[in-house]
């Protein structure tokens, strides 16, 4: 099927349910999730759809239910990532929803934490065990996170053993992507002061394309993502000597 007719498909599909999910749509349509998936973020670009966790909706007919499933995928994540968290380091913590539910479980440890997250930081001040480290910076709304160069000459002069990191899309070729442009260097930066980077990223963001390319699967270690995640995906992480831990 041409995909000017699998979007027509896909479009009328979801007037009829509201809301579908990928692997439905590829069953019924006879392709790849992949293929699903770059469909429907074509769509998304236009506003036709509206992406929600595994799937698409209609604008305005997103629900609880996947805003439930969404937040249930990111606390699986947090939970396999803060196994990978060792007393006594000294870790770095990007901005984002992901990063903060692994905060949450790093409260009664002993660490030392670098962070450019405002929602990080207050989760983790006057903990006892922790040690916390604020990037300063000029403050992007709404995200709570410090960029810019104060934050970066902050950051050449630290050191982490790891760097946890959300990200807004993950492509095997074109690598991490986010939706903010200022904030490449800041995340380049905490990345250049870590000897490994983590990132953390439900199925959602995988395939997907963002306008700003923060670095590429060269500078990544691990990668933990939900059970949702499509196994075309890990495997072409794996190829890229990416390990991927499937959080469940």
């Amino acid at each position: 099927m041409p995909q000017s007719d699998r979007l027509r498909t896909l479009v009328l599909r979801l007037r009829e349910d509201g809301q579908v999910s990928v692997p439905v749509l590829a069953r019924d349509l006879g392709v790849t999730q992949s293929t699903i998936r770059r469909d429907l973020s074509r769509l998304a670009i236009d506003g036709s759809v509206v992406r929600i966790y595994g799937g698409a909706a209609l604008p305005g007919a997103t629900n609880a239910r996947s805003d439930d499933a969404t937040s249930k995928a990111k606390r699986a994540i947090a939970v396999a990532a803060s196994e990978l968290v060792e007393e006594g380091q000294t870790v770095a913590i990007s901005s984002g929803s992901t990063t903060l539910e692994l905060a949450r479980r790093l409260v009664d440890r002993h660490l030392t934490v670098i962070t450019n997250a405002l929602d990080v930081a207050n989760v983790l001040i006057d903990r006892e065990g922790i040690e916390l480290i604020i990037l300063g910076g000029v403050v992007r709304p709404r995200m709570h996170s410090m960029l810019g160069h104060l934050a970066e000459l902050a950051l050449a002069e630290l050191r982490a053993d790891t760097l946890f990191m959300g990200i807004g899309a993950i492509d095997p070729e074109r690598g991490l992507m986010n939706d903010s442009v200022p904030e490449i260097l800041t995340d380049r930066a905490l990345r250049a002061s870590s000897r490994n980077c983590v990132v953390l990223a439900d199925s959602t963001k995988f395939c997907q394309v963002a306008p700003a390319f923060v670095f590429g699967l060269d500078q990544v270690n691990t990668v933990v993502t939900d059970a949702s995640v499509e196994p075309a995906d890990v495997m072409s992480l794996k190829a890229h000597n990416v390990r991927v831990i499937v959080a469940r």
